[in-house]
């Protein structure tokens, strides 16, 4: 998809929690409002920011962050067979949880780099682009 990014539950959490990299998430968030941006979220990885929240907050706080994610322009893409496949095969090569494959795959289906400040995104580099967040 042309000026897209892919966003990893690290990079969405970063943004409501204000951690480093906040600003570049608010600058994509922005970018997203007005048209210049497509910002996609696999559904598992959506599933990363509830649990997230659940367990460190409580499960009305983490309802309420995927609200949050939902007004932010992101676009929430379903696991269909492709995408799951996918993610499967760089779970096979090792190296990455299961759930952070599923943003590597919709990085790669939509050729858009990754955006994530998690340092195992390091073993797939040389498969799809990575947009570091500051840490």
């Amino acid at each position: 998809m042309p000026n897209s990014v892919v966003l990893d539950s690290y990079a969405v959490v970063a943004f409501l929690e204000a951690e480093p990299g906040h600003i570049m998430m608010g600058e994509l968030f922005q970018q997203a409002a007005r048209g210049e941006r497509a910002l996609g979220l696999c559904v598992v990885n959506l599933g990363e920011v509830w649990y997230h929240f659940a367990r460190e907050q409580s499960e009305a706080i983490a309802d309420e962050a995927v609200r949050d994610v939902h007004h932010l322009g992101v676009e929430i893409v379903p696991a269909d067979w492709e995408l799951t496949k996918q993610a499967a095969i760089f779970k096979a090569r090792g190296g990455l949880s299961y759930a952070d494959c599923f943003s590597a795959a919709l990085a790669k289906a939509w050729d858009a780099p990754l955006v994530t400040g998690d340092l195992e995104f390091k073993r797939v580099e040389k498969e799809i682009k990575i947009q570091w967040l500051a840490r």
